[in-house]
């Protein structure tokens, strides 16, 4: 398509000047809002936000999302700017695709008014709450998923003052929900934590108690709020000049909320709506009573094998996943991983076979219109690895059986919040606990072995089981001392 230069901003008025088949499913503004969602970030946009539009345009309903961001203000700007339009553009090697999406009704900025993000959780006309927000949002241990409340947290449930935290913004909107008896409704994470469902169920019921919520609203959130589980993929790299500008050659207008994607998308999704629900079977999403084995299907095959390849390719000096899936004798040592650790780990869903999806994983990361950057994917590992990596270590342990790629995955974990990759260049330790981790590595003997300790001894992080297991603490340190040793290319080499 031609390149349209000083081009117009993407708009309402802009829609008729798109190619045909680039302008939205739905008419943008004219489905109003029964979706809340909280995380308005590229995965949300390229993930439930197309969902939904196919949804809408195939079974119709009133479930137009209102997309909060928590802090990205420029967002929002752009956004509201941009008449809630953004578009999407599906990459493969070949091929190329941008559709502009119309499933916004609106947005929002938590940080700038944190009671209207409570009054939309009130309002009957919202049935459905979706959220992105990252692992690290949640405040939940990662290793026991008990609630981890810090001094923000504290005071949003015991306090009056606008909340700022997301456990606080869902108690706050829930206990005016229930005060107002406004209808029930369903709050769905998206995100990647075992068992997601119940673990917000959990983070709900812990926090009310923390926050000594009445008994009456203690159970009419029980009766009338869902907490379905999902498994949620597609591989959506954080935007950059190329993906805006990209977007503009395709559109022949500016758009600056512009997201790319893989061709690949799943979505699995527990069927419990008190509420209501869009027909999102309808755009391809799986509905049914347990997401369980599909979740630690994505959680351990690609999640897992994603911050394999993260923390190898980052130490390699790979800036890109693709590019860490060329290094000699990665892409075998992660087909051992998935062939003799994560596929002996857990029961698939009924049909799946372990192996060959995680082939498909490996080829989805080849994709070189996909720049995923390693650092990207490395960020939050102690937030991501319990239900990546250390999960899988537990169950092998439990019955008796080796965890020595998984093994691999630790130590390189280690080596990377270590902070130097194997050319000596700086490496950013950007997680929650970079302090404690830091702290840890910084007081432990300078050794390989002194590193396993001290890390193996966060106990919010790694289970109190492969903490104590012998055999797992020497395969970690092994694999530990080769990489530093002799880093990432011969440790592979000589796997």
């Amino acid at each position: 398509m031609a390149v349209t230069v000083g081009a117009s901003r993407l708009d309402l008025g802009a829609l008729r000047r798109l190619p045909a088949d680039a302008r939205p499913l739905v008419q943008p503004g004219t489905v109003p809002a029964g979706v809340l969602h909280l995380g308005l970030g590229a995965f949300h946009r390229a993930h439930q936000a197309v969902y939904t539009e196919q949804a809408v345009a195939s079974a119709g309903g009133d479930w137009g999302i209102v997309g909060v961001a928590p802090r990205n203000a420029d967002l929002v700007r752009v956004l509201t700017a941009q008449d809630n339009l953004f578009s999407v553009s599906t990459l493969s090697a070949a091929d190329r695709h941008t559709r502009v999406i119309g499933a916004l009704a609106g947005v929002r900025l938590a940080a700038a008014d944190p009671q209207a993000v409570v009054a939309l959780l009130a309002d009957p006309a919202i049935r459905v709450v979706t959220l992105t927000v990252t692992e690290k949002a949640y405040q939940l241990d990662p290793a026991g998923g008990t609630l981890r409340p810090d001094p923000a947290l504290v005071a949003d449930l015991t306090g009056d003052r606008p909340p700022v935290t997301v456990p606080g913004m869902l108690v706050r909107g829930l206990l005016a929900r229930a005060a107002a008896d406004a209808g029930p409704i369903a709050l769905v994470s998206c995100d990647n934590l075992p068992a997601n469902g119940r673990r917000l169920r959990g983070l709900v019921q812990h926090a009310l108690a923390y926050a000594q919520a009445p008994q009456p609203a203690v159970d009419w959130v029980g009766a009338q709020v869902g907490f379905p589980g999902t498994m949620v993929d597609r591989i959506v790299p954080a935007s950059t000049a190329e993906t805006l500008a990209a977007a503009r050659r395709a559109l022949g207008v500016e758009d600056l909320a512009a997201v790319a994607a893989e061709p690949y998308t799943q979505w699995v999704i527990e069927d419990d709506f008190p509420g209501g629900r869009p027909g999102w079977e309808r755009a391809g999403a799986v509905l049914c009573a347990d997401a369980g084995p599909w979740e630690r299907l994505k959680l351990r095959t690609l999640n897992g094998v994603h911050s394999a390849a993260a923390y190898l390719g980052a130490l390699a000096g790979c800036e890109t996943i693709a590019d860490a899936l060329a290094l000699p004798h990665l892409a075998t040592v992660l087909r051992r991983l998935i062939a003799e650790d994560v596929a002996a780990s857990f029961t698939p869903p009924q049909g799946v076979d372990v192996v060959d999806y995680g082939e498909q994983v490996l080829a989805r990361f080849g994709n070189p219109a996909i720049r995923h950057r390693t650092l990207q994917v490395a960020m939050d590992g102690s937030q991501k690895l319990p239900q990546r990596i250390l999960h899988t270590i537990a169950d092998l342990r439990a019955g008796g059986r080796s965890a020595r790629w998984a093994a691999l995955v630790l130590a390189a974990w280690i080596r990377f919040a270590q902070g130097t990759a194997d050319d000596g260049r700086t490496l950013p330790l950007d997680d929650p606990l970079a302090d404690r981790i830091r702290a840890a590595l910084a007081d432990a003997p300078q050794t390989p072995a002194g590193a396993v300790d001290a890390v193996l001894a966060l106990d919010e992080v790694v289970p109190p089981e492969v903490a104590a297991d012998a055999q797992v603490r020497a395969d970690v340190t092994a694999w530990l001392t080769d990489l530093t040793r002799h880093g990432v290319r011969p440790t592979l080499t000589a796997a």
